[in-house]
């Protein structure tokens, strides 16, 4: 079966009533669990960005505090475990300041909990991909802004 273009769907949607779209709604939140967080975050958190990110970074310090200390390849699979739940929370938001603050806040996490970023190649890899997409995403900010996130972003080499 072929997929239809998000054209085709959108023009689909337009022509549908609201009972019928609240139906699609539900059954797409019944079978996946990221249609679920997708949509509770679209009709709970989405005018609250500044809460939502804050109860982002409460579940990381979480995440952090159970981080294993000694073996690397576990803190390494901690690591990605935590980033990959950042970047889909980031890309639930689509905002750009939003996803510069959870990005900032976990390179500030992985430095105050003293992982080993030099002795090993992936940790220090993780870690600077991190920075320059932070500083990708800094280029696209307002100047206001990048002079605000300037100290923080300094703060991580």
């Amino acid at each position: 079966m072929k997929a239809a273009s998000l054209n085709e769907i959108k023009k689909e949607l337009l022509e549908q009533d609201t009972k019928s779209i609240h139906a699609l709604c539900m059954r797409l939140a019944k079978y996946k669990k990221e249609n679920k967080e997708l949509l509770s975050y679209l009709l709970f958190e989405a005018h609250d960005e500044s809460g939502y990110v804050s109860a982002i970074k409460s579940e990381m310090d979480e995440l952090f505090h159970s981080l294993p200390t000694g073996n690397v390849y576990y803190i390494k699979k901690s690591l990605r475990k935590v980033l990959r739940i950042v970047n889909k929370h980031i890309k639930y938001s689509g905002n750009k300041q939003s996803e510069l603050e959870l990005r900032l806040y976990f390179c500030t996490k992985v430095k105050e909990a003293g992982v080993p970023l030099r002795s090993s190649t992936v940790l220090y890899n993780m870690h600077e991909q991190q920075v320059k997409k932070i500083k990708d995403i800094l280029k696209q900010l307002p100047e206001d802004l990048q002079f605000d996130y300037h100290h923080d972003i300094a703060s991580l080499n």
